[in-house]
């Protein structure tokens, strides 16, 4: 198993999520909104940096979307709890949703050898960036510095729910299009 730092960042992400949910369970939001939004920058900073230092792996590469996807599930869940209403709720659901469908493609798409095919884009890319921004505005949901994080936290998210529903078609779209190498 190959481990350097892109991938200790990688199981950081994943071991901040109890603290997190803890965090937010104690009554301390801003924390664990800054430890959200920590584990976040690490999604950027682990890519970067294996790429960076050549130390891209196929386990690092299996690994760092199983992270965010897990990350940002256990936020959606924890901020649908605290929220209950319809507009959350269902962009949690597409949120989801969209995660296990786009995973499922690309493990079919590896499994028939076309896995290039459903190669991440740069709309999975602000994809990941407006959900970040958006969960971590909602995990504190509070005003700061007389901005009104609720607010900027709901709009960032139904931007985050369009991207995510687009990325779905781009990548649907990519893999079922016709092979004209043959």
């Amino acid at each position: 198993m190959v481990f350097n730092i892109p991938i200790l960042l990688t199981y950081l992400r994943i071991l901040a999520i109890p603290f997190m949910v803890a965090l937010f369970y104690l009554d301390f939001p801003l924390t664990s909104a800054v430890v959200f939004a920590l584990a976040g920058f690490t999604d950027w900073a682990d890519g970067y940096l294996a790429r960076r230092w050549g130390q891209e792996s196929r386990f690092g590469a299996f690994l760092d979307p199983v992270a965010d996807k897990l990350m940002v599930a256990v936020a959606l869940i924890l901020i649908v709890e605290s929220q209950a209403n319809i507009w959350v709720t269902l962009a949690a659901a597409i949120i989801i949703s969209r995660e296990l469908v786009i995973s499922a493609l690309r493990e079919w798409m590896a499994e028939v050898g076309q896995r290039s095919k459903v190669a991440v884009a740069f709309t999975g890319k602000l994809k990941t960036a407006a959900q970040i921004m958006s969960l971590t505005f909602l995990l504190y949901d509070k005003p700061m510095l007389g901005l009104p994080l609720h607010e900027i936290g709901l709009f960032l998210l139904a931007i985050a729910t369009i991207l995510t529903l687009w990325s779905m078609v781009l990548y649907l779209k990519d893999a079922f299009r016709p092979d004209t190498t043959e």
